[in-house]
């Protein structure tokens, strides 16, 4: 009687060396996470301190100018806009992070699935599907959701997390594919394993880079459509702060009070910049061609 043949569970990324070594000389990867890393900071500090209220106004504080006091000034009532920007940061944060988390939960396997079944009725079924929900903006589901259920960052989560569903399973299913050819996964059929074993043992720790790369793509995407959402009132809801919805009221006071549009716009700016350079380093790091190339 014959053995079965040994499959080896092939990890490309696993094995290469000196990874830590080629990431600190990533100038993207580390101002990428340095950036990063300060606004998770700020919403992570957020939870147990703010330097004032973000609930608590001030009507004779309205309007003033950044000083030693409120580094950032005050709005058009009085709230120290700093402690808005901190707390506008766990919001954001939280928010993206979690639509995106849907995405992959729901992608992921959906893709995987479809590249098993590559070219039979279900891989149709599911890839059409998929296109049918890109035809649609995050935007434009948050709008007919909320037609329904009503604004709120609930709900600003699930249009996102929908969005991001079809973005997950096209990658995984295309990564998959180019994967079933390998002589490892030939090996595993032999060996008699089927396709939901062979996606979760061989094909699915090959495209975790790939993943997560995309992830922290579709993260910063996210951190835009909250604040796209919230800008036009269909996202995070007061009294608590929102980036999208500070820019939002500082539209009408841009001329009187810029400083009220300028600070939650960085801090836009800058997250999204950081979570861009952190993905285009991780993708530099975890693909040696492009290394050399550049």
């Amino acid at each position: 009687m014959s053995e079965s043949p040994v499959v080896p569970k092939q990890n490309d990324a696993a094995t290469r060396p000196g990874l830590i070594r080629v990431a600190l000389q990533s100038p993207s990867f580390m101002i990428g996470i340095v950036l990063t890393l300060c606004f998770t900071l700020a919403a992570l500090v957020s939870f147990v301190w703010t330097p004032f209220d973000v609930t608590q106004l001030v009507i004779s504080d309205k309007l003033k100018t950044p000083s030693g006091l409120h580094w950032f000034g005050t709005d058009n009532f009085g709230r120290d806009i700093f402690s808005m920007v901190m707390v506008g940061a766990r919001t954001s944060i939280a928010v993206a992070l979690i639509a995106v988390s849907i995405g992959i939960c729901a992608g992921v396997p959906l893709g995987l699935l479809a590249a098993a079944r590559h070219g039979s009725l279900l891989d149709e079924v599911i890839m059409r599907t998929n296109d049918l929900v890109f035809a649609f903006p995050a935007l434009l589901m948050a709008i007919m959701i909320t037609a329904v259920f009503g604004p709120g960052a609930i709900n600003a989560i699930i249009a996102i997390g929908i969005f991001n569903i079809p973005v997950f399973a096209r990658l995984a299913r295309g990564a998959a594919l180019s994967l079933w050819t390998r002589d490892y996964v030939l090996a595993a059929r032999v060996s008699g394993k089927g396709p939901a074993r062979i996606s979760a043992e061989h094909i699915l720790p090959n495209i975790t880079n790939l993943l997560i790369v995309q992830g922290t793509i579709q993260f910063s995407l996210g951190i835009l459509a909250e604040a796209g959402l919230a800008y036009v009132g269909l996202g995070t809801q007061p009294p608590l702060p929102s980036w999208g919805r500070m820019l939002s009221d500082a539209q009408t006071m841009i001329y009187i009070a810029p400083h009220m549009a300028i600070f939650p716009g960085l801090a836009i700016v800058f997250t999204v910049l950081g979570l861009n350079l952190m993905g285009d380093g991780m993708r530099d790091i975890f693909d040696p061609k492009l290394r050399r190339a550049r």
